[in-house]
C-alpha cells in the first residue's frame, strides 16, 4: 500500500495462540509443523494468522532454524523476520504503521537489507536468499552491499534447503510478473546454478529461449489477462522447463524402474518442436540434439500430477489449431478438464495467432454450453453418429416340466 501497490492478500499478527484462533473461527485450519499458523477461510478466501513470535535459539553446531514456533511480543516477531521491509505492522485499531526496525527508511531508498547481520541470517534460512533475490526483483528493489556480499559468499548453503519450500518459492516467482528479471538476478548472484543448472547454462549462453519464454508469462500476467491463480503449476513448470528440452520424464524425482518398465515408457514429447509449433521465432527444431547425452536431470522436485497435465495441454495444442473438425470432436475437446490450460498456453505463447484461435476456441465453448440439451443428456446439436447394428441374440428357451402321466387303463 506504501508502494501504491495493490496488495495480493492480508496476513494477521496475533497475541492468540493457534489453538485460541481455531476456537474462535470454527473455518479455522491449523498447518504447518515447522511454523505453525491458521488459515481461516471465508469462501475462496484464505485470511493467514499468524501468533508474534521470538527468533528461536539454534542447535549447538547447527545455525538452521529447524522449528519456530517460540511464541513472543510483536517487538521480537519483528526483529525475527528477513528483511525490513517485509518488517512493518499496521495497526487497524489506530490505523497507524509500527515500525521497529528502519523498514520505512529502506523503503523510501528502494533497498532490501536483511535485519541483522546477513551471514548469520542466510545461514539460518538460506531460503531467504532466494527471496531477496526475487523481492528486489518485483518491486525493483536494489539489494544492500552487505547483504548481496553476503549471498554470494552464502550461495552453496541453498542446497540445505527443503526442495519443496524451494520449488514453492520458484511458482511464487513465475507467477509475479517478474521471472525474467529475477532468472537474471538469480544467474547474476550465482544461486540459479545450484538450484537450475540447465537454466543457468541457458542464460549464460545468452539465448533467449528461455528469457524469451518468461517475458511471454511476465506479459501475459502484468497485462490482467490472469490471476496468479489462473496460472497453474503445469502452466508455469511449462514456461520453466519446454524452452530448455527437458524431458518431462526428467523434470520428476522418480524411483528407478526396471528395463521392462523403461521399454514400455511412451517416447517423450518432442517440446522444442512444441515450441516451434507454437510460432516461437527463437526456437529452431534440432531433432539431433541431445542425442550424444541426456541432459542432467532437474533438481527441483515437481510433481508427476503437474507434468502429467502439462503432458496433456501440450498434446492438445496440434488438436486445437485444427479448427475444421467434427462437432463431436470439438464437443470432447472442450470438455476436457484441461482445455482451459490448454488455451492460456496458447494464448501465452502461441503468439497473434495462438490468441486469434483460443479467441475462437472459447466462442466455441460458450455456443457448446448453451447448446439445447435433449432428454437423453446429450447435445440435441451434435448428431449421433450411428455405428454398427449388433443382431440381437435369441434368449434360448428353458424346458417346461414334463406332462403328466395318463393313468394306465385297468
Amino acid at each position: 500500500l506504501l508502494l501504491g501497490r495493490r496488495p495480493k492478500d492480508f496476513d494477521i499478527g496475533t497475541s492468540a495462540h493457534p489453538q485460541q484462533v481455531k476456537k474462535l473461527f470454527r473455518n479455522c485450519f491449523v498447518v504447518g509443523r515447522r511454523f505453525r499458523l491458521c488459515h481461516v477461510r471465508f469462501g475462496n478466501k484464505v485470511i493467514e494468522v499468524s501468533t508474534f513470535r521470538r527468533l528461536a535459539p539454534a542447535e549447538e553446531g547447527d545455525p538452521l532454524i529447524r522449528r519456530d514456533n517460540t511464541f513472543g511480543s510483536p517487538e521480537e516477531d519483528a526483529f525475527r523476520r528477513d528483511f525490513t521491509v517485509n518488517a512493518l505492522f499496521y495497526d487497524i485499531a489506530t490505523f497507524s504503521v509500527i515500525d521497529y526496525v528502519h523498514g520505512l527508511e529502506d523503503l523510501a531508498h528502494r533497498t532490501i537489507r536483511t535485519i541483522g547481520d546477513p551471514v548469520v541470517r542466510f545461514r539460518e534460512d538460506p531460503v531467504r536468499m532466494l527471496r531477496a533475490v526475487a523481492l528486489a526483483a518485483r518491486l525493483g528493489f536494489k539489494i544492500d552491499a552487505d547483504s548481496l556480499e553476503a549471498l554470494r559468499f552464502l550461495r552453496g548453503e541453498i542446497v540445505k534447503s527443503s526442495p519443496a519450500r524451494l520449488l514453492e518459492e520458484f511458482y511464487k516467482i513465475l507467477r509475479q510478473g517478474a521471472s525474467r528479471r529475477s532468472f537474471e538476478m538469480l544467474h547474476e548472484t550465482g544461486l540459479l546454478a545450484y538450484l537450475l543448472p540447465e537454466a543457468d547454462a541457458a542464460i549464460a549462453d545468452q539465448g533467449e529461449r528461455l528469457l524469451g519464454s518468461l517475458s511471454r508469462l511476465d506479459d501475459y500476467r502484468n497485462a490482467g489477462l490472469a490471476t496468479p491463480q489462473d496460472l497453474t503449476n503445469s502452466l508455469v513448470m511449462g514456461t520453466l522447463i519446454v524452452p530448455l528440452g527437458i524431458p518431462l520424464r526428467r523434470a520428476m524425482h522418480t524411483p528407478r524402474r526396471s528395463a521392462v518398465e523403461e521399454e514400455q515408457e511412451p517416447e517423450p514429447l518432442d517440446v522444442r518442436a512444441e515450441m516451434a509449433a507454437l510460432g516461437d521465432p527463437q526456437v529452431e527444431v534440432d531433432h539431433e540434439a541431445g542425442s550424444s547425452g541426456s541432459p542432467p536431470p532437474v533438481s527441483l522436485p515437481f510433481a508427476r500430477r503437474d507434468a502429467d497435465r502439462l503432458r496433456l495441454i501440450l498434446a492438445a495444442q496440434s488438436r486445437l489449431r485444427e479448427v475444421h473438425t467434427t462437432p463431436r470432436v470439438k464437443h470432447l475437446l472442450i470438455g476436457r478438464g484441461y482445455f482451459e490450460e490448454a488455451l492460456r498456453w496458447m494464448e501465452i505463447h502461441g503468439g497473434v495467432s495462438g490468441r486469434e484461435l483460443a479467441a475462437h476456441w472459447r466462442t466455441l465453448g460458450t455456443e457448446d454450453a448453451s447448446a439445447p440439451v435433449s432428454e437423453a443428456g446429450e447435445l440435441a446439436a451434435v448428431p449421433e453418429v450411428p455405428g454398427p447394428r449388433r443382431r440381437r441374440r435369441r434368449r434360448r428357451r428353458r424346458p417346461g416340466p414334463p406332462p403328466p402321466s395318463e393313468p394306465l387303463p385297468s
